[in-house]
């Protein structure tokens, strides 16, 4: 099938680069020029694992282009996705002034029968709103085409989206006709050969699916971390709760690790998107309010324990680093709590050495260049004179170090663990003082 992706960015990118390795004709289109340029020469304005390979092989082949020209896009292809950022906007709701910018100028350019989906992650009534820009175009140009908009949300992961695209466990379209359900499943039949379910619903349930779906996963973070805060106060063992409540298959072990809580660009979006479209319809939904509040409060709690540990001196104290990104297996650092760490600690007069495998240059971009943070080029150069080192993101390469030799490099042998990577018997044993997440408080 003709496609095109508008938004170049991550959802669009993979989405673009995946349906295109099934066979398709895919034109990816972006309003900036330079990334479009870029990504002609294959060059990945992104970190995702296995997405460079799929782009270069595609642009080789000439299955997948490159353009800033949504109009030709637009005449060009059966099926348009519009795969543009929907950020956060002052009072919480979604932003939606890129989807519907996008569906005016596919107004503007409609020339026959296309159907248009949603692929941002957009709020109830999306559609209905795109519905009608494309509308107001047409009747703007005194023509008439028929059109559909379809809701198919994306359920990918950074660092294994590819995968997630390749073989999902499900499908959701929102759909209100039978042909164009039955052009969905044609266009996504080569993906759920394994008999994965291509689930059909109507268009205002798709588009509450992925927000239910994150709200839920943001939820059972939080409940974890606070079962961890339980733990501390009683002396109960997390990861012995964890796996107790885990092997019952009912509640599973995934996403149930506790930690410093969630970030990224779906979860804290998409959370306080659903708690808006809840609110201003007269409803107040307390569960996911105290799921966001006990996401926030996770963060200042780990600085807490720092603050205590160095009785509330840390102007001039030097703290190593490791990890930047929101979650291993990616550089974004957007609403990551390593930031929100960082800055509190250098607020506090701390000078930072930090290390990530791959977020290092989104992590300058986010804090600035501050002249208390500074880069270092391995996670060992990170700890040369630490007082502590502060564990934000469990990248594998963090999991299994040579202790000895982080002893010989820091001034104090102290870890303040954000991920739990560690068994603190071990660490004892070590000679290491070792704080994680659930620890019992003492005093």
């Amino acid at each position: 099938m003709k496609l095109a992706i508008v938004g170049a960015g991550y959802v669009g990118l993979v989405t673009a680069a995946c349906f295109a390795e099934m066979g398709n004709e895919v034109m990816c289109v972006d309003a900036d020029g330079a990334k479009i340029d870029g990504l002609k020469q294959g060059r990945i304005p992104i970190y995702e694992p296995g997405l460079e390979d799929f782009v270069r092989r595609n642009l080789a082949e000439k299955r997948l282009y490159f353009t800033t020209d949504l109009a030709s896009a637009v005449q060009k292809s059966l099926i348009i996705f519009i795969a543009v950022g929907t950020p956060q906007d002052r009072d919480g709701s979604a932003d939606l002034s890129a989807v519907l910018a996008v569906a005016r100028e596919i107004g503007r350019n409609l020339n026959g029968y296309k159907v248009v989906v949603e692929k941002s992650t957009v709020p109830v009534g999306t559609a209905q709103l795109v519905r009608q820009a494309i509308t107001e175009e047409l009747q703007a140009r005194g023509v008439e085409y028929e059109f559909d908009v379809v809701s198919n949300p994306e359920f990918l992961k950074e660092g294994t989206a590819i995968d997630d695209f390749m073989k999902p466990d499900r499908i959701v379209v929102g759909c209100d006709d039978v042909r164009v359900a039955e052009l969905m499943k044609e266009l996504y039949a080569p993906f759920v050969r394994t008999h994965h379910p291509i689930i059909i619903m109507d268009v205002v349930s798709a588009e509450l699916t992925k927000y239910a779906a994150n709200a839920f996963l943001a939820t059972k973070i939080s409940f974890i971390n606070e079962m961890a805060n339980i733990c501390a106060l009683t002396g109960a063992n997390i990861s012995m709760v964890r796996q107790g409540i885990g092997s019952d298959p009912r509640i599973g072990h995934l996403f149930l690790f506790p930690g410093l809580g969630y970030g990224g660009s779906c979860f804290p979006k998409d959370m306080q998107a659903l708690i808006h479209t809840a609110r201003s319809r007269g409803y107040i939904p307390r569960l996911l309010e105290a799921a966001e509040a006990i996401n926030q409060d996770q963060r200042q709690n780990f600085v807490n324990l720092i603050r205590r540990y160095f009785d509330d001196q840390l102007a001039g104290r030097k703290l190593a680093v490791w990890g930047l990104s929101f979650k291993p297996g990616t550089d974004d650092v957007r609403e990551a709590p390593a930031l929100t760490v960082i800055s509190r600690l250098v607020e506090l007069g701390a000078a930072i050495q930090a290390y990530d495998p791959q977020a290092m240059q989104t992590a300058r971009e986010a804090l600035g260049n501050h002249p208390q943070v500074t880069y270092a080029a391995s996670s060992y150069e990170a700890l040369k004179g630490a007082e502590a080192l502060i564990i934000n993101t469990e990248w594998t390469s963090f999991r299994e170090p040579d202790f000895e030799r982080m002893k010989s490099l820091m001034k104090n042998a102290v870890i303040f663990d954000g991920r739990n990577l560690y068994n603190p018997v071990k660490m004892a044993k070590l000679g290491f003082q070792y704080f994680y997440i659930g620890q019992k408080l003492e005093g």
